[in-house]
């Protein structure tokens, strides 16, 4: 798999491959997510590609006291190869060269598939709550 940053012309085949890997939800709009990942750090929104088909995405941040992954994506019919498993090894150098000391992220309790990828990759649970709150809402109110 070819790893490169994201391009303008990857937009609905990240969308779709995010769609085909139910990281998408009613309430986030990912063509806003892309949007505004593009504003900042927009170096560390990655793609990967099989030839030359989007087959996988990450997308990063480092705010000087922790990094973040978000929308870590494998098509469901390249699970298993270790293309996720490189994605993440990726990000991690890219951050720890800019001096991050710790990575983030955030999974489904539910979704245990993805919980048990991470702690094979050396990830474990913090004793946290994760709490959010919405300053611009992707959908108009109803």
């Amino acid at each position: 798999m070819k790893l490169r940053p994201y391009a303008d012309a990857d937009e609905s085949a990240v969308v779709e491959l995010w769609r085909r890997c139910e990281l998408t939800r009613p309430w986030n709009d990912p063509h806003k997510d892309i949007q505004r990942k593009l504003t900042t750090q927009a170096e560390l929104f990655l793609v990967g590609e099989l030839a030359g088909t989007v087959v996988a995405t990450v997308m990063a941040g480092y705010d000087g006291h922790r990094g973040w992954v978000n929308y870590l994506a494998v098509a469901p019919e390249h699970r298993t190869r270790g293309y996720g498993r490189l994605l993440m090894r990726h990000v991690e150098e890219l951050l720890a060269a800019r001096g991050c000391p710790k990575l983030n992220l955030q999974v489904r309790t539910g979704n245990t598939a993805v919980l048990e990828f991470y702690r094979r990759i050396g990830y474990s649970a913090d004793d946290v709550a994760s709490l959010g709150k919405r300053l611009i809402p992707d959908l108009p109110p109803r």
